[in-house]
């Protein structure tokens, strides 16, 4: 057997197209919350692969499902079904409002197939007039051309324009500007229960609230992006719970797989017969290997244990943070839900998130941005204590390096 290609950071210069600036090491081992580079370097991971990686890294049961369904059947195309996804499915739909399930790759597409429902049901039920999109300034919701439009961040979007029209952005959390942008052309608004890339900003309840009462007078529908709060990352299997706002539609992704990519749209019996057979589909999505190990690491996620463990998690870093910011001036707050944390910095350090989670990485510990002013945390939902003030006292090295 051949030895395989020597490849260092250098590599990804000289042979990937430059969309990411990843950080100057190269990980190749992890186990739980630890991860090591090639010179054996250990970090502590708070960043979770972007709130993916909520069992942490080789969780065993995980470990185990991907290599039995590995042994059986791969995949088939959606010609055929299997058992794995119908598994998935059922469970999915047991645990929320919804009562069908479509399977992707990815977050992105889980919106694409939500926004392509909508327009599609409002065509169908009301006509071709019906074919708004609202969306909020400062919202992610994916990368594809549909999705980068109704994300309300144009540095993402401007330069691939002409773009998709029918898609209007209103100011998050501002209720009375969201009751003038919904009107009888809407066919959909689509929020995030917290904005993940947007800065880590919690929406507030009345605001859902009336985002549904909204909808339902204009007769649109609510999509729910849950695809970073969704699977126990807020301490609720999904955030919709926590405040008591149903959507109409739910997509999740990201910490779905555990680190294996699927996404999935779900939503009622009543919308679920607008999308028939051929009006949209995916090769890879649902097939047996994604759906099987998905289906491992929800029934692990979805315990009292595990969602009331995220809770306790989420005390442990706050008082950890707040230690941080009695001794360093540099947050003016810290804000989300669960373990999706963000930590905002003050004026005087404005823009340094970045060189912040670097300083991180040198003493050993995985942070994220969300934004230029947000030092973002999405760690494993089981990670031991000892890790978190391991982390955090690594973190405050950092900190201490940016304010001296």
């Amino acid at each position: 057997m051949e030895q395989p290609i020597a490849v260092t950071r250098q590599s990804f210069d000289e042979w990937m197209i430059p969309v990411y600036a990843p950080a100057d090491f190269v990980l190749v081992r992890g186990e739980g919350s630890q991860v090591w580079d090639q010179q054996g370097k250990s970090y502590i991971d708070f960043a979770g692969g972007i709130a993916v990686n909520a069992l942490g890294h080789g969780h065993p049961q995980v470990k185990a499902a991907l290599i039995e369904q590995a042994g059986k059947l791969w995949h088939l195309g959606n010609g055929y079904t299997n058992e794995p996804v119908l598994r998935l499915a059922k469970q999915l739909i047991d645990a929320t409002f919804a009562d069908k399930a479509f399977f992707c790759n990815s977050g992105a597409e889980a919106n694409e197939a939500a926004l392509k429902l909508a327009r599609k049901y409002a065509l169908d039920t009301h006509g071709s007039e019906k074919n708004q999109i609202v969306a909020f300034n400062n919202s992610f919701h994916g990368r594809t051309l549909f999705t980068v439009t109704a994300g309300g961040q144009p540095k993402y979007s401007q330069d691939f324009a002409p773009l998709p029209a029918g898609i209007f952005h209103s100011p998050f959390n501002d209720l009375a500007a969201a009751a003038e942008a919904i009107t009888d052309r809407t066919c959909a608004v689509i929020v995030e229960p917290i904005q993940g890339e947007g800065g880590v900003l919690p929406a507030d309840p009345h605001f859902l609230q009336g985002l549904r009462e909204l909808c339902d007078r204009h007769g649109a529908l609510l999509i729910f992006d849950e695809v970073q709060t969704g699977m126990g990352r807020t301490g609720y299997l999904y955030a919709y719970m926590k405040y008591g706002v149903v959507p109409d539609v739910l997509t999740t992704a990201k910490a779905l797989g555990g680190g294996f990519p699927i996404g999935a749209m779900i939503t009622t019996d009543k919308l679920a017969k607008t999308l028939g057979i051929g009006t949209h589909g995916t090769t890879y999505g649902g097939n047996p290997l994604a759906t099987a190990v998905a289906g491992t690491v929800l029934s692990l996620i979805n315990t009292p244990q595990v969602l009331e463990g995220v809770k306790q998690r989420h005390q442990w870093f706050i008082d950890g943070l707040n230690s941080i910011r009695l001794e360093y001036p540099i947050f003016n707050e810290i804000r989300g839900g669960g373990l999706l944390i963000g930590c905002v910095l003050n004026k005087e350090y404005a823009g340094k998130a970045k060189q912040i989670i670097q300083l991180a990485n040198d003493e050993g510990v995985i942070a994220l941005i969300a934004g230029p002013d947000v030092v973002r945390f999405t760690p494993s939902l089981i990670i031991p204590e000892q890790d978190v003030k391991e982390g955090l006292a690594r973190f405050a090295r950092a900190v201490a390096r940016i304010c001296h």
